[in-house]
């Protein structure tokens, strides 16, 4: 059985070598392959170089995030509302729903949201960089089950719901 399967490798290797030191196309067939072996070393290259980079600064992002977590800064009142509007607007269902004023440092929310999105709000607020204190006054509301009324669809800027009876 072993001098069959080295009859056909030798039958296969013959070939392979007649298909590259063919005296009329060999020459061409040669550099074809020297040219794909270069190309796909250059992008072997690339992504490399590529995935350093990404790795490099996804490094000092976390170096970054982790030095902002220990420094205590004083954040101007403005500049929290903007990061608050920032991070509400994550919540896509809730962003009219959600009153929101800051005072110093001190974020008041007011408003109705589903009861399962109510704590997750709470959370984001917290760890918001410059929030002291969170003064809660949302109203929870009981939803259907399997629905989140941060998956509801809002209605565009501009527009009111349509009233519960019709019109």
């Amino acid at each position: 059985m072993n001098t069959k399967a080295a009859l056909v490798g030798g039958i296969g290797l013959g070939a392979a070598l007649m298909y590259l030191f063919d005296p009329d196309r060999g020459r061409d067939r040669r550099d074809v392959i020297r040219d794909k072996a270069e190309s796909a070393a250059n992008k072997a290259g690339d992504y490399a170089g590529k995935m350093s980079r990404d790795i490099r600064n996804r490094a000092y992002g976390v170096v970054a995030e982790t030095k902002s977590m220990f420094r205590q800064e004083e954040v101007t009142d403005e500049l929290l509302l903007e990061r608050v509007r920032s991070k509400l607007g994550h919540y896509p269902g809730q962003a009219g729903a959600i009153n929101f004023m800051v005072g110093d440092g001190i974020v008041t929310l007011r408003g109705s949201v589903g009861a399962k999105d109510g704590p997750r709000i709470l959370r984001a607020v917290k760890f918001i960089r410059g929030v002291k204190s969170i003064d809660n006054q949302l109203e929870l509301r009981n939803e259907p089950e399997g629905e989140s009324s941060l998956e509801s669809t809002p209605n565009p800027f501009g527009t009111q719901p349509e009233p519960a009876g019709g019109v």
